[in-house]
């Protein structure tokens, strides 16, 4: 006795899947003779054909939403995708140096107006930036003891 196609034609009536669907043995004659649509739903009220619950998680948890940087999967223009990435890399960069102390928050936050502005195409251009910045300090820095020496000479 395949009572698969009965199966099939109850979940489609039912609008519900085929595992939910129960048929009583006692009667299975009457099941076996139900040919349409209709049949079925006599069935069903008739207690022949028993409905199960869903399984699984009834409640659906609310989680945080999580959208974070990293989590927004927006289609956008090709230029924007690359400003993005570009912007990620190289905040990222300054985020590093700054976490290793050769940057102050000073320098951080001037670099990241430069970088919002397009001021440098990858990281190999901040990088070379940020080697002018250092020779530039160092140079100040020198002048400063120079003329502290003159001032005590």
């Amino acid at each position: 006795m395949n009572l698969g196609n009965r199966k099939s034609l109850a979940a489609k009536t039912l609008k519900i899947g085929k595992k939910r669907i129960k048929f009583v043995k006692s009667r299975v004659k009457e099941i076996k003779d139900a040919i349409t649509k209709e049949d079925i739903r006599g069935l069903v009220e008739d207690g022949a054909i028993e409905i199960q619950g869903v399984r699984g998680r009834k409640t659906n948890i609310s989680r945080k939403n999580q959208r974070g940087t990293g989590k927004i999967k927006k289609k956008v223009n090709k230029r924007k995708q690359e400003y993005v990435k570009i912007t990620r890399k190289l905040r990222k960069y300054t985020k590093e140096m700054f976490n290793q102390g050769k940057l102050n928050k000073e320098e951080v936050k001037e670099i990241r107006k430069r970088i919002r502005n397009r001021a440098f195409k990858s990281t190999t251009n901040l990088k070379l930036y940020l080697g002018g910045l250092r020779k530039w300090e160092w140079k100040q820095f020198k002048r400063e003891e120079e003329e502290k020496i003159k001032l005590i000479t």
